[in-house]
């Protein structure tokens, strides 16, 4: 150990400071300060915060001497802990269905886990132990690639903040029970689910990730979400199913946020939410929304444009909007009725705050130009249009583009920026 005038001053910190500079570092180095001198023997054994992967070990391509060692590197490191661990975090491919990972949960399990991370590889799904639910002070818990199957006598966890599951099997209602039952949960991330159909119940969510094939998706709980982003995939069914469909969507999903300050929405989301009744009045204003960004957009769909127009004009802090079109130009391109614009789009209505716009994939459809017009014409303090054309729409782009610089603006400062491919 290095020191000054015979001092060791690292040596002579506070444990507190030392620790954090040992949650710092990988873990496998944490470990090796231990040859430093025989009073960094067993300081890293108290740091609270641990993370495991498999650059623990030296890489090799026999996969069973890889997992034999990361095996004995975490049983021995977990054997020789002493105190409490805050953080713990398992990413690996080779583990993934090591029996050890059980016994090193039920470990853990007294440890008083705050955080806790299993990201596990490829191959067959792994599945939480029972003593994973006895966490009862988890705080933030991230699951990837498991199977869960809460025992009968689990209540939920109490304290857990954040929630992220990415391909989890996990029966619907089951998921709907774990949501609920934290009553602390201000962040959700759902992924790669399949034909799901889910209530979320979370009144004190604030941030909901969900992205996969959603059957049917219903906030009846959530009225402190900021900000969501969902990504829906489409099968044949499930467009049949929304098709069938007699409840209005956009009611379900985003009648009851009043709070929302951002909403994206990817693939086939603005289909969704289109499914249902007509809209006419919306049940709420969004006082807070400040950014949409909604992708994959068919303006050849006179329901998805009714719920931009709905979404934005009840909107009056509405800052930045960035839409892409998906508009089929074969069906786009056929006579439309631009009388719907004079209907929907009221003359007198202002987006007041309203400073960017972004529109990707520009296929410069009759509908889509008569939406930016309305834009243009509506936003009195609008700093900039960016126009992004799609590849396919190779013809017509300087038409286009003279007939844009043609419409009228209702501000001064207003630029229009045209990407070239």
């Amino acid at each position: 150990m290095d020191s000054v005038l015979g001092q060791d001053f690292i040596s002579d910190l506070p444990q507190s400071i030392i620790e954090t500079i040992l949650t710092k570092l990988p873990v496998r180095d944490a470990v090796r300060t231990s040859i430093l001198s025989s009073r960094w023997r067993y300081k890293w054994a108290n740091i609270t915060e641990v993370e495991f992967d498999d650059k623990c070990v030296v890489v090799s391509n026999d996969k069973g001497y890889v997992e034999d060692n990361l095996v004995k590197f975490i049983t021995r490191f977990l054997f020789l802990h002493d105190g409490p661990i805050h953080k713990f975090s398992l990413s690996s491919t080779y583990l993934q269905c090591s029996p050890d990972i059980d016994q090193w949960l039920l470990f853990l399990s007294r440890k008083d886990v705050k955080e806790l991370v299993l990201e596990l590889g490829d191959g067959e799904w792994f599945r939480a132990p029972s003593c994973l639910f006895s966490f009862r002070k988890l705080t933030r818990l991230d699951l990837i690639r498991c199977e869960l199957d809460p025992p009968p006598s689990f209540k939920g966890f109490p304290c857990l903040k954040y929630l992220n599951l990415q391909q989890v099997l996990v029966a619907p209602d089951v998921l709907e029970s774990l949501i609920s039952s934290c009553p602390l949960l201000e962040s959700l991330t759902l992924s790669y689910f399949d034909s799901l159909v889910l209530s979320i119940h979370a009144p004190n969510l604030k941030y909901l990730s969900l992205e996969g094939e959603f059957k049917d998706i219903c906030l009846e709980n959530t009225p402190l979400l900021l900000a969501i982003s969902v990504a829906m995939y489409m099968t044949d069914d499930i467009g049949e199913l929304f098709e069938q469909s007699s409840s209005c969507n956009f009611d379900k999903f985003l009648g009851g946020v009043p709070q929302l300050e951002r909403l994206t929405g990817h693939i086939y989301f603005t289909k969704y939410l289109s499914i249902g009744n007509d809209l006419g009045k919306l049940p709420i204003t969004y006082h807070h929304l400040k950014i949409i960004e909604l992708y994959q957009v068919s303006f050849d769909d006179m329901k998805e444009i009714l719920v931009i127009l709905r979404l934005i004009m009840n909107s009056p802090c509405l800052q930045e909007l960035q839409i892409s079109d998906s508009s089929n130009l074969s069906v786009a391109l056929e006579p439309p009725d631009l009388g719907f614009w004079e209907e929907e789009s009221p003359c007198d209505h202002k987006f007041r705050l309203l400073k960017t716009v972004k529109i990707t994939d520009m296929s410069g459809v009759p509908h889509e130009m008569e939406f930016i017009k309305f834009l243009l014409e509506s936003s009195p303090v609008l700093e900039t249009m960016n126009i992004v054309p799609s590849v396919n729409a190779t013809d017509g782009k300087f038409n286009t583009l003279v007939e844009l610089l043609r419409f009228r603006r209702a501000s001064a400062q207003a630029e229009i920026i045209f990407f070239q491919d």
